[in-house]
C-alpha cells in the first residue's frame, strides 16, 4: 500500500474522531465521512507503519442511515462529523463510544445508560471562534490551517453571520489587514464571540494594542448586529495556535455576559469557562443534582469550580458548597456569581486541591464535584480525594478515554463506578460528555 493508490473497503468501525475505519492489506485505514457497514472507494493520502489515511472519493454501497449533508461546509470542515447521518444512528455511536472506552481503556463494568439527545443540532453554540487570514473568515479546513470564507456555520447561535459579515466590511473598507501564520505579520488574527440572556459580545483578536478604526468598527457593528452589548479587542501577538492573548481593551458596552441556567444567573468573561450549549447544560447539570441525592446536610467540594456553575447549582440542596480552582479569574468571577444569585453558602479557594485540602480540615467533604478540562484529573488530585474519606463522587467529564484512565484510578483507590449516563452537548460532532457516580466500597 503506498501513498495515491486506489482502493474499496468495507468499514467495519468508527473511530474516536467519528472517522469510518477498514481493514486492507492487514493494516487499518481511516476514511473520514465514511459510515459503518458502507463499502467505499478512495485514495491513499497517507501510509504510517501499521495504518494508513484515505480520502473518500466514493460511497459504493452506502448506510442505509446516510442523509444528505444539511451544511454547505460539512466535507470541508473539521469541526462536525455527522451532518451525513441520521441522529439517532449519531446517538448509538456515542452511547458505544463511551462503553467501548471504559471497558477497553478502563476495565470498567459499570452501568452505562443511552446518551440523552439534544432536540436541536442547530445553532446551539454560544461561543464562536472565526479564524481570519488572506482567504477570508470562517473555520479551518480538515487538519489545516488554511481557512475557508464562510457566511454561516449552522451549529452556532444566530447573531454570528452578522459579526462576521460586519467585520469583513470593516476590514475592506478601511484596508485593516488579516494576520498571516506564516510571516507573523498582518493585525486581525480570529473574530470570538459569547452570546448569553444579555446579548453578544464580540471580541477582535489583533497582534496590537493600536487598532485602526476602531469607533467605525463600533459604529458598523452596533448598526448590524442585532443584541451587541459589547465589543472588545483582545491583544494576542504571539507566534501561537492558542486564539486568545491574556489583556482585554473594552472598546464599547460590556466586557461579560450574562447567562441563565435554571433560575441562576452568571456573569461570564471571556476567558472563562462555560459549557457551549445552555439548553443540554442544564440536562447534564439536573443529572448532577440527581447523583449527588444532597440532603441539605452534606459539605459538597466542587473541585475545578470554574465560574461557579455546578457548585451554585447545587447549593440550595447543601450545607455547604467549597469552591476549589487554580484560574484566580475564574474564581473572582464565581464570588461574582454567589451574590448575583444572593447564595450564602458557598466558598471559594483558588488554589489546586493537594493544596487545599489540608487546610478544610474542618469542612471535610460528603460529596465531591469533578469537572476537569478534557486531559482529565491529574493522579495526585484523585489521590487527594480518596485521603478525604469521601463518600460519593459525582464525575463530569467531556472525553470518555480520560474518564475511563481516571475511573480506573478511583476504583483502585477503594470507589465502585455505579452509574454513566452520557449527554450529548455537542451535536454533529463526535465529542460527548458524561455524569458519573462513584461511591465508596
Amino acid at each position: 500500500m503506498k501513498k495515491n493508490d486506489i482502493f474499496e473497503i468495507e468499514i467495519t468501525g468508527t473511530t474516536d474522531d467519528g472517522d469510518g475505519v477498514g481493514r486492507m492489506d492487514g493494516m487499518a485505514v481511516f476514511v473520514p465521512y465514511a459510515l459503518l457497514g458502507e463499502k467505499v472507494r478512495g485514495i491513499i493520502v497517507k501510509v504510517m507503519k501499521s495504518y494508513a489515511f484515505g480520502k473518500l472519493l466514493e460511497v459504493i454501497e452506502p448506510s442505509p442511515y446516510r442523509i444528505k449533508a444539511e451544511c454547505e461546509y460539512f466535507y470541508k470542515c473539521g469541526g462536525c462529523r455527522f451532518w451525513n447521518t441520521e441522529y439517532e444512528k449519531e446517538l448509538e455511536y456515542k452511547t458505544q463510544k463511551v462503553k467501548d472506552c471504559l471497558a477497553r481503556l478502563g476495565k470498567i463494568s459499570a452501568e452505562v445508560k443511552d446518551v440523552i439527545g439534544c432536540s436541536e443540532a442547530r445553532g446551539y453554540r454560544n461561543k464562536g471562534q472565526f479564524p481570519v487570514s488572506k482567504d477570508g473568515i470562517g473555520i479551518y479546513a480538515q487538519n489545516s490551517h488554511r481557512v475557508i470564507d464562510m457566511n454561516r456555520c449552522i451549529i452556532q447561535g444566530a447573531e454570528n453571520p452578522k459579526v462576521l459579515a460586519a467585520v469583513r466590511k470593516w476590514m475592506k473598507q478601511y484596508s485593516v489587514s488579516p494576520y498571516d501564520e506564516e510571516t507573523g505579520k498582518g493585525l486581525i488574527r480570529h473574530i470570538y464571540t459569547r452570546n448569553g440572556d444579555s446579548g453578544c459580545v464580540v471580541a477582535i483578536v489583533a497582534t496590537s494594542e493600536k487598532l485602526p478604526f476602531a469607533e467605525e468598527l463600533v459604529e458598523i457593528l452596533k448598526a448590524e448586529v442585532n443584541g451587541l452589548s459589547g465589543v472588545l479587542l483582545n491583544i494576542n501577538s504571539k507566534k501561537t495556535n492558542v486564539v486568545l492573548g491574556k489583556k482585554f481593551v473594552t472598546l464599547w458596552g460590556e466586557d461579560h455576559i450574562i447567562d441563565s441556567i435554571g433560575d441562576l444567573k452568571f456573569r461570564i468573561s471571556p476567558l472563562s469557562f462555560y459549557q457551549v450549549n445552555k439548553k443540554q447544560t442544564k440536562v447534564l447539570y439536573d443529572k448532577v443534582k440527581e447523583f449527588a441525592n444532597l440532603s441539605g446536610k452534606e459539605i459538597v467540594w466542587d473541585l475545578y469550580c470554574g465560574i461557579g456553575t455546578i457548585g451554585q447549582y447545587l447549593a440550595n440542596d447543601a450545607k455547604k458548597v467549597v469552591g476549589i480552582e487554580v484560574v484566580p479569574e475564574a474564581i473572582q468571577n464565581a464570588k461574582e456569581n454567589m451574590k448575583l444569585n444572593s447564595i450564602e453558602n458557598a466558598e471559594y479557594y483558588c488554589g489546586t486541591a493537594e493544596e487545599m485540602a489540608p487546610r478544610l480540615k474542618d469542612k471535610k467533604p460528603d460529596v465531591v464535584i469533578l469537572d476537569p478540562p478534557r486531559k482529565g484529573c491529574e493522579e495526585s488530585l484523585l489521590k487527594t480525594v480518596a485521603r478525604t474519606g469521601v463518600k460519593k463522587i459525582v464525575y463530569v467529564s467531556c472525553k470518555p478515554s480520560t474518564l475511563a484512565r481516571d475511573l480506573r484510578i478511583l476504583e483502585d483507590l477503594g470507589y465502585r463506578t455505579e452509574i454513566v449516563q452520557p449527554v450529548d452537548m455537542f451535536p454533529r460532532t463526535p465529542h460527548v460528555e458524561c455524569c458519573v457516580r462513584l461511591c465508596r466500597e
